[in-house]
């Protein structure tokens, strides 16, 4: 019953075929064994025909299973859902009450009940399918729904979202910024790793040039036991930030004799080249345990009195992770294999081994929620500069697509998540064989039974402090390409993309925040359409703005779409300099990534070809700095063009797009990747490099200087 299995499939939202984001657009039918896991992973049986066809009716039946779906998604203006009810309450009186979520005061609504002649026989009784149209406008927000009927009593969650994501009223205007990564940022006072007290200073250099944006790597907080597993697009908890940004100095517990006892092994870890995370953070932390015990002991009422506030608010999430956190410390002694490997007592965050364990180990526990606490309260500091100093983005902040799957995200709501796969990526241009990046990824059903809460609450964790947000591979609100834990095939799962867009669009008014969406890979047809008409911004980098799928000419700015946030690269490209000499192409070929000498002979045949492009739309459009205009074509060995990061920055700050974001290893002439994507730090330094001038220096840099010169004349 291959088409009935295939059937099931496409009712459940797995892909049957699919086609990759190669240069031929190759179509791929998927397997039957890959779609018996997934639909087997939806908790359906299709091991046989028989099982097929029994799930298969369990599908059609499902929606009459339940008076009222557990929360109904709509846009304002057209608020209505359903109910299922007995055939014989038609003519019934339904009485609905409605409440803000917010205050839970009542609102009164007037509506109508629809027969719209919907039925169906199941056990025996035939249901009956009514429409609720509510007649009243109801603001944005979310509502509590009690439906009563015949003395029974049925509830839902109403979230009334607008047809657009918010717009800051700065974005009115062309701005620029800055597209920066936290941890590389070096400062003469800082402990090896960009830190809060950095970002103040930020913040402070970008009032003072004009930026008025700072684009950050996600800020989401790591596995505690291992920090040089470093890379932020695999964070044990969204929800939550990385202590490791925490200044320490700036902890109000810490002292002069603290500082004295470090400061030499302090100029070793700012003087290397790349971050030391396992030395920087196990410093950090036993510092931080200093500062906790004072904290605990120190009598400081109405900051102890802010901590207890900050873990109410918090509640079980935090919970939940400090426990998660200290479980790892003890477990990670005796067994490996992540908390799947833990005893059995210990893999269930509501177990009774669980909560007596936290009881016993309530000091160790309360230490992770003060880290939490101390990371939001100095964040939120330079949030307050942001607002005192009138950037008009502020933070544009970046949301990853999934989460590590050995996370306290998993742990705390596994029935969440798929067990047995992760989130990847299909073959394309730059990935022959596809990515395998064994991510966390929801299970769409489970997520809606669940009210999407898990969702809601990760779109206001990294809304915070934010003015953007980026929506890492912002695909993944439609589809998400899975890939099971024990195979290399997979597929494509979909999600209620209505419900998740609806939802990012009321979180975004909610939180006053734009949204951006990233949208580099395998974009399904007419994808970008629909993100623009929800004012979700996209993005645009110079190497991907270019005709004839990236091998003829480069975009001239006119072309630029206007609502994008535009820069030159991304933190998984090369940096300007470094993609000048080819020196990308040598470093992938010198770790296999291009399998032979020929293909590197054509890369570096293709990207002289690109570099004699990128010279010709910079005269083109006039951008060479005046006083230091191109010298030569420069070929292979006549060196770099002095200027050229000026010109393209100018042409870049020209494009149309309402946000330009200027990256400093740009700027400062870095030629080493941040990430180089298919590798990971056996291979490659990901996510350790520093940047080459501290923030001290920035500003009287020549190149800075010029840079931001060129900037502000054409923004």
């Amino acid at each position: 019953m291959v088409h009935d299995l295939q059937g099931i499939a496409k009712r459940l939202g797995i892909a049957t075929k699919f086609v990759d984001a190669g240069m031929i657009r190759r179509e791929y039918e998927v397997s039957d064994e890959t779609l018996r896991f997934f639909i087997n992973s939806f908790g359906y049986d299709a091991s046989n025909d028989e099982a097929i066809a029994n799930s298969l009716h369990r599908l059609e039946n499902a929606r009459w299973h339940q008076a009222l779906e557990n929360i109904y998604v709509v846009e304002a203006g057209n608020v209505s859902f359903d109910v299922v009810v007995p055939a014989s309450w038609a003519g019934e009186y339904f009485d609905l009450e409605i409440f803000r979520q917010n205050d839970a005061e009542r609102v009164d609504v007037s509506y109508e009940v629809v027969n719209e002649e919907q039925s169906a026989f199941v056990d025996g009784q035939e249901l009956l399918r009514l429409q609720i149209n509510i007649k009243t406008t109801l603001n944005i927000g979310y509502y509590d729904v009690r439906l009563n009927v015949k003395n029974k009593h049925y509830k839902t969650l109403l979230a009334v979202a607008p047809k657009r994501c918010y717009e800051a009223p700065a974005m009115a205007h062309k701005l620029w910024g800055f597209s920066i990564q936290l941890y590389s940022v070096k400062s003469d006072r800082n402990w090896g790793v960009g830190d809060f007290t950095d970002l103040c200073s930020l913040v402070k250099i970008c009032a003072r040039s004009g930026a008025q944006a700072i684009g950050l790597n996600p800020l989401n907080v790591l596995m505690h036991n291992f920090p040089e597993n470093a890379s932020p697009y695999s964070s044990i908890s969204r929800l939550f930030l990385n202590p490791i940004y925490i200044d320490v100095e700036e902890v109000p517990e810490f002292t002069l004799e603290d500082k004295y006892e470090v400061e030499g092994r302090l100029e070793e870890l700012r003087s290397s080249e790349l971050i030391q995370y396992s030395e920087v953070y196990p410093l950090k932390i036993k510092m931080l345990e200093r500062c906790y015990n004072r904290f605990l002991n120190g009598g400081n009422k109405e900051r102890l009195a802010a901590y207890k506030q900050f873990c109410k608010e918090q509640g079980k999430d935090l919970e939940k992770l400090a426990a998660f956190q200290t479980l790892y410390e003890d477990e990670n002694i005796q067994s490996w294999g992540g908390w799947r490997a833990w005893p059995e007592e210990y893999r269930h965050p509501d177990s009774p081994a669980v909560k007596a364990y936290v009881k016993e180990h309530k000091l160790r526990v309360d230490f992770f929620k003060f880290l939490q606490f101390e990371a939001d309260r100095q964040f939120n500091k330079a949030q307050g500069l942001v607002k005192e100093l009138g950037l008009g983005v502020g933070f544009y902040r970046d949301l990853a697509v999934g989460v590590g799957k050995d996370s306290a995200e998993l742990w705390s709501q596994p029935e969440l998540f798929f067990a047995d796969a992760g989130a990847g990526a299909p073959p394309d241009a730059f990935f022959p064989a596809g990515q395998k990046w064994c991510l966390g990824a929801f299970n769409p059903f489970k997520l809606k039974e669940n009210r999407y809460e898990a969702f809601i609450k990760i779109l206001r964790a990294n809304m915070k402090n934010a003015g953007a947000l980026r929506i890492d591979h912002v695909m993944s609100l439609m589809r998400l390409y899975l890939i099971p834990d024990e195979g290399e095939q997979g597929t494509y799962v979909f999600y209620n993309f209505a419900d998740m867009l609806n939802l990012v669009a009321l979180e975004s008014h909610l939180n006053r925040c734009a949204v951006v969406g990233e949208s580099i890979g395998n974009v399904p047809e007419g994808f970008l359409e629909i993100l623009a008409e929800r004012n979700i911004h996209p993005l645009s980098v110079l190497w991907s703005e270019r005709y004839d799928a990236g091998w003829g000419d480069f975009a001239p700015p006119s072309a630029y779409p206007k609502a994008a946030f535009a820069s030159v690269g991304t933190h998984d490209m090369a940096p300007l300099r470094m993609w000048w000499f080819g020196y990308d192409i040598e470093l992938s070929y010198l770790l296999g990534l291009i399998p032979d000498e020929q293909d590197r002979s054509n890369a570096y045949h293709k990207r002289e070809l690109d570099r004699w492009k990128l010279l010709s739309a910079l005269d083109g459009n006039g951008v060479w700095p005046e006083d230091n205009q191109r010298k030569s074509n420069y070929i292979y060995g006549e060196g770099y063009p002095e200027g050229i990061e000026e010109a393209v920055n100018r042409f870049m700050s020209r494009c149309a797009s309402q946000v330009f974001l200027a990256q400093p290893e740009d700027i400062l002439h870095v030629e080493k990747m941040q990430n180089l994507p298919g590798t990971d730090r056996d291979k490659h330094p990901n996510w350790r490099r520093k940047l080459p001038v501290s923030l001290e220096r920035l500003e009287t840099d020549i190149a800075y200087v010029r840079n931001i010169a060129a900037i502000k004349r054409e923004r």
